[in-house]
């Protein structure tokens, strides 16, 4: 999906065979290509979701490209993200889904869900930059805050992630970027460099503490 004219593949084959597996054993899926854009916790930038789907209208209508918009448990931009696709006429549209749930476990069950079939992740380079580890290229929109700074330049220095240009011409320059093979080479970097061991260490952290926990009443 993120390679359709082979450029990336062509040229790092052999990197492919290392890590993935025989090129020739990799098939395209029948879906379109998805795009999944996260607005930030307080609904920041939720208008850049609607501008993409504005933007890539008619690739979306002739089934070409398809866009999750994450609204997350927000009531607020879940209505927004509804109201706008029901006034572009986009609502029912099978290509364009709004990822929402009122309680938070269903909505990260949801959002987990979506990101199984998604090529392209468009957000701030927030806690999601993280997802990069997974093999999906962060396409970054304006960081909010000192740590997503420290996040972008992160995810530029490790090649996982690249500077979104104006929505508006969406339809150009990704375009342009799907054909050069950048954004297969940016999910790539992303799944070799990014670290994708956090829960396993989190997990080692909290055993660690509660043995201690028993070893503590054990001298009590």
């Amino acid at each position: 999906m993120l390679d359709p004219k082979g450029v990336y593949r062509k040229k790092y084959s052999k990197l492919i065979n290392d890590y993935l597996g025989p090129i020739e054993n990799i098939k395209k899926p029948s879906r379109p290509l998805t795009i999944t854009f996260a607005v930030g916790g307080a609904g920041a930038q939720r208008d850049i979701g609607i501008n993409i789907v504005k933007t890539l209208e008619n690739k979306i209508k002739n089934g070409e490209m398809a866009v999750n918009l994450v609204a997350g448990v927000r009531d607020d931009v879940n209505s927004y993200f509804s109201k706008s696709l029901k006034e572009m006429g986009l609502f029912d549209c099978e290509n364009v889904k709004i990822i929402f749930a009122k309680e938070k476990q269903k909505y990260f069950s949801n959002f987990n869900q979506a990101l199984r079939n998604t090529d392209i992740l468009w957000t701030k380079p927030s806690e999601l930059t993280f997802y990069s580890g997974l093999g999906i290229p962060i396409l970054m929109s304006s960081p909010i805050g000192s740590q997503e700074h420290y996040n972008r330049e992160w995810l530029l220095a490790i090649g996982a992630g690249i500077d979104s240009l104006p929505v508006k011409h969406a339809n150009e320059w990704l375009i342009d970027w799907l054909e050069s093979g950048w954004l297969a080479e940016a999910a790539m970097q992303g799944f070799l460099d990014a670290p994708n061991m956090g829960a396993y260490n989190i997990e080692d952290i909290i055993l660690r503490d509660k043995v201690r926990e028993i070893d503590d009443i054990h001298l009590l």
